[in-house]
């Protein structure tokens, strides 16, 4: 297994070497799936991580997120970003304790949101929100520097009368308080992407790519974007399987759905593979 170290200095590597998609995995076995299929990075999601112990996104405690964030890392043989919510604090001090926690589990980067989960005032407002990126870049760089630090616009996702104008203000700023890497998530058209890259660069934005997109990763990619990540949706396309198939049990007491799923000879197969080559000494 590569060093916290190691793992950190790829991660920074990926972001100054091109376009990579960095997916979502919500478990231990989706993360391992994930990275044998390629994928040079992984990160956590918020959501999928909620669902998975039956609490909606947002409503897990920072003890929760990061045992659920440490077996992550520990289950992964390549970097993880920590999608770490607002910082599980309501102030800047609590923002850099939290993520000097979050960086003890052995993340190669983590991400803070401005969202404030309050319906009257959604956003923390602009002066607020730098001062906590600032806080969390301070707890990094105190610690080494080497973890990379996510700064998150929420304008998209939260009904901002002017979400693009917003948001590139506020990435902006977050860029000039320390954060390596600009996510504002809920961008769904070519127009916007390409303004967003352009208003942070030189440094890399990250896209949630969702299907209203309708661009692949090269189109992305030739729009500047250096990472795409992918959110709940894989998360949510394994609950939709699921659910499909237990609510035809239930309402038709047929079982048709379940020919759609996994083998389980195959599934079998690769997690023996997988448990065999981690227990093999390198």
């Amino acid at each position: 297994m590569p060093s916290i170290k190691e793992h950190r200095a790829a991660m920074r590597r990926l972001h100054q070497e091109g376009c990579f998609v960095i997916p979502n995995p919500w478990d231990v076995g989706s993360a391992r799936y994930l990275q044998s299929l390629g994928f040079k990075a992984l990160a956590t999601t918020s959501s999928g991580a909620a669902w998975s112990v039956g609490m909606p996104d947002n409503n897990i405690t920072l003890g929760m997120a990061l045992a659920h964030i440490q077996g992550m890392v520990e289950a992964s043989d390549v970097p993880v970003n920590a999608d770490f919510e607002s910082g599980f604090a309501s102030d800047a001090v609590g923002v850099a304790r939290n993520v000097v926690l979050c960086l003890e589990t052995g993340v190669a980067a983590l991400s803070i949101e401005d969202s404030r989960r309050d319906p009257q005032r959604p956003l923390y407002e602009v002066a607020e929100a730098v001062e906590r990126i600032a806080a969390a870049r301070a707890a990094i760089d105190e610690r080494g520097g080497e973890a990379l630090l996510v700064g998150r616009a929420e304008c998209f996702l939260t009904g901002h009368a002017s979400p693009l104008k917003e948001a590139i203000l506020r990435l902006q700023a977050y860029a000039d308080a320390g954060a390596d890497v600009l996510y504002a998530p809920g961008a769904k058209t070519r127009e916007e992407v390409k303004l967003l890259v352009r208003a942070v660069a030189p440094k890399p934005l990250n896209v949630l790519t969702v299907p209203a997109m309708r661009l692949s990763v090269a189109e992305l990619a030739d729009l500047g974007v250096r990472r795409i990540s992918v959110g709940g949706a894989l998360a949510r396309s394994a609950w939709g399987g699921f659910m499909r198939a237990a609510q035809e049990i239930a309402q038709q007491g047929s079982f048709d759905a379940l020919g759609e799923a996994a083998s389980g000879a195959a599934l079998d197969k690769f997690f023996g593979e997988d448990q065999a080559r981690r227990k093999t000494p390198r």
